[in-house]
């Protein structure tokens, strides 16, 4: 076709439903410096600035309930082989599993009730009304934060006894589970990782009534905090925060979730520039990638006259990449590591020169990360939404004049604001819909 003979693109962009968060756009234009005139067509990533645009969910799995198969006398020794064992429920609602992989120590599992020597620890909550019900018990690992009303009689504030201390500091709870299935209170239970209770703490708040017959408002806490931890720093509440470090990790195997190293300042990191300039004496110095702050660095290689080219390629990749280069970037400084679907892949692309039949080394990575503003106008929060690493590459250098290769290793950090800027908007003026009476302007006209 002789594109010299139109002047522009009639249709100059072609895109999807507009109202999704980010979609594929197909652009068309002319170029007519090159001779003959020719079509330009560009696929590009559009981004949706509003916050009322629809995030597209990629994961059909989860779109779909799954159809249990239906045991037979064909398929039975195999389902048996997947399943942990039977349960039956008796009149009694008692549930009995098998116990062959069942450990012989006794410890406490996720959703079960706190035993005290004599019962259970009872914990105070509202449940079809607002009064409080004293025979909820406190179950392991679930931390809970209620309100609810009591009524009393100032006549008989001694006799109750949930507004008594001893009610809620004489229970002892058992270490292990055993044989046997005021005005604000909280409970602070210290646990180790083999599922053992070690510490129980106990916080009271008095108060004082002034009249006979009162509604009282009882609010009472639990907490569970693990032994010899530390808390997890993030590099943001929701939205990154300039200058910390960008939250990334890999995937192992499909279905899994998030894998991420306890150094929060080496999940991602470039190569570190030095005054020797030497890649080999800064081998294994990394410095991390900050959110905000645009990097560049880079050294020199010094190839010998015997190395091979692969064996330098492998080489050169080890040291622009690192040990472990991250799969996924979380969104936010928030983002948990379980949440798979909201982490952001890393797209690495790798460009070489088109010089066929020549060994093409690695010589640069640049990686660009994407970010716009989330949220309210106030109080926008910063959201990664796109991540590219680039690997460029050059046919391998020929021998200089001495008996080495002297290579410049480059890495660029560049981060991009992908938000569309607010624009300001005015209401029309409101119209006056009113009809004046019939003498109104009388004797006058």
């Amino acid at each position: 076709m002789d594109f010299s003979v139109f002047s522009a693109c009639s249709v100059p962009i072609v895109t999807g439903d507009s109202q999704f968060c980010s979609q594929k756009a197909a652009i068309y234009s002319l170029n007519f410096t090159a001779n003959p005139p020719q079509r330009i067509f560009k696929l590009v990533d559009q981004i949706n600035p509003s916050i009322f645009c629809i995030h597209i969910t990629n994961y059909k799995p989860a779109l779909f309930f799954i159809n249990p198969e239906e045991p037979d006398e064909n398929n039975f020794d195999k389902l048996m082989e997947t399943s942990e064992g039977f349960s039956l429920n008796s009149e009694s609602e008692l549930s009995f599993t098998t116990q062959l992989d069942t450990p012989d120590t006794a410890k406490y599992k996720y959703g079960v009730h706190l035993q005290t020597s004599d019962s259970f620890l009872r914990f105070p909550s509202p449940l079809t009304s607002s009064l409080c019900t004293d025979d909820n018990p406190a179950a392991f690992l679930v931390n809970q934060a209620v309100k609810c009303t009591r009524r009393i009689n100032l006549e008989q504030c001694e006799e109750i006894e949930a507004l008594s201390m001893a009610y809620y500091s004489s229970p002892k709870i058992l270490r292990v589970p055993g044989l046997r299935a005021k005005a604000e209170v909280k409970y602070s239970l210290t646990y180790t990782s083999a599922g053992e209770i070690t510490q129980a703490g106990l916080s009271l708040l008095l108060g004082t009534v002034s009249q006979a017959v009162v509604p009282l408002e009882q609010k009472f806490e639990i907490h569970f905090i693990q032994q010899n931890t530390k808390p997890v720093l993030l590099s943001g509440n929701p939205g990154y925060v300039v200058g910390l470090p960008l939250v990334a990790g890999f995937q192992p195997q499909k279905g899994s979730g998030i894998i991420q190293t306890m150094n929060r300042y080496g999940q991602f990191t470039v190569l570190r520039s030095t005054a020797e300039q030497d890649c080999l004496a800064v081998e294994g110095i990394r410095t991390p990638v900050l959110f905000g702050y645009d990097m560049q660095s880079g050294c020199k290689l010094r190839l010998p006259q015997a190395i091979t080219c692969q064996l330098a390629v492998k080489k050169v990749k080890n040291l622009l990449k690192g040990q472990g280069f991250p799969d996924y970037v979380a969104p936010f400084g928030n983002s948990q590591a379980q949440d798979v679907l909201d982490w952001i892949p890393v797209h690495f692309i790798t460009q070489a020169s088109h010089m066929k039949d020549s060994c093409q080394l690695p010589v640069a990575l640049f990686i660009e990360v994407k970010w716009t503003k989330y949220g309210s106008l106030l109080n926008p929060q910063a959201k990664i939404v796109n991540v590219t690493a680039s690997l460029i590459s050059s046919p391998f250098p020929e021998t200089d004049s001495g008996n080495e290769r002297t290579v410049l290793i480059s890495t660029a950090v560049t981060f991009v604001d992908a938000s569309a800027p607010a624009k300001a908007g005015f209401r029309a003026r409101p119209t006056i819909n009113a009809r004046l009476p019939f003498n109104f302007f009388f004797p006058f006209v």
